[in-house]
């Protein structure tokens, strides 16, 4: 199996993959220390190594992986407080979790996929690239339902899981369990945003749209949905702000 272009193998490869990593983030004027590409580049290497096994990214060169991934991360990393504790739900491949621990050292991050190969991958990938993250295999609701109390959750991150009202039906039961959710969503967020405005299910939230950035290669723009419980003295029906 071919190693996929800009996927290193060796120590020397990595080192030119930081330097690869690092120019593209000053290209697209990403907020990324310079100490912070090396450890990028050891998580991408890591990454792109388990993805000839199992297919867990479409980004397995450095434009991609710097323009989708660590630019979604970027965006997501300036709206969490010091110090938060934050699960990745559905990781995947660990975008964006992983990624916002090594921008964010100081943020708690845990990571969870219900896919046990995927969550298997993953924590092989963080014991490779010396990452130092927690990864949970199994649904991301028991997870947070266990952790309601002591140690709970601040901020549910999810990239590319489900439409919104498939996951706010599967959130529901455990809404009280966790702080706030943190949506990264496309060019079709206010479809969805409706859809569940009209089922209801967005009557005992909030929905805010807290950040926006270009998708490379289209005229189109990710955003960055901040998801609330409202105060049940402050329930409306309208279901969004």
């Amino acid at each position: 199996m071919t190693t996929p272009a800009g996927a290193p193998g060796t120590s020397g490869d990595e080192t030119e993959l930081a330097r690869a990593i690092g120019d593209e983030c000053r290209r697209l004027g990403l907020a990324v220390s310079d100490d912070a590409a090396p450890r990028l580049a050891a998580y991408a290497a890591a990454l792109w190594r388990a993805n000839q096994r199992l297919n867990l990214t479409r980004h397995t060169d450095v434009g991609r992986f710097v323009g989708r991934d660590v630019a979604d991360s970027c965006a997501i990393a300036p709206h969490l407080a010091p110090g938060e504790r934050v699960l990745d739900v559905g990781t995947g491949g660990g975008v964006p979790g992983l990624i916002l621990a090594t921008l964010r050292p100081d943020l708690r991050v845990e990571l969870v996929d219900s896919v046990a190969k995927k969550a298997r991958a993953v924590a092989a990938i963080v014991a490779e690239a010396g990452l130092g993250v927690p990864v949970h295999e199994g649904p991301a609701q028991q997870l947070v339902a266990r952790r309601a109390r002591g140690d709970r959750f601040d901020t549910l991150v999810v990239r590319a899981v489900a439409p919104l009202l498939k996951l706010l039906s599967w959130f529901e039961p455990v809404a009280d369990s966790y702080g706030r959710m943190l949506l990264v969503k496309g060019p079709r967020w206010e479809e969805e945003k409706r859809d569940a405005r009209h089922r209801g299910a967005l009557r005992r939230l909030t929905v805010r749209r807290i950040a926006a950035w270009p998708l490379p290669g289209s005229d189109n723009s990710s955003v960055l949905l901040e998801l609330r419980p409202r105060a049940a003295a402050d329930y409306s029906g309208s279901g969004d702000s």
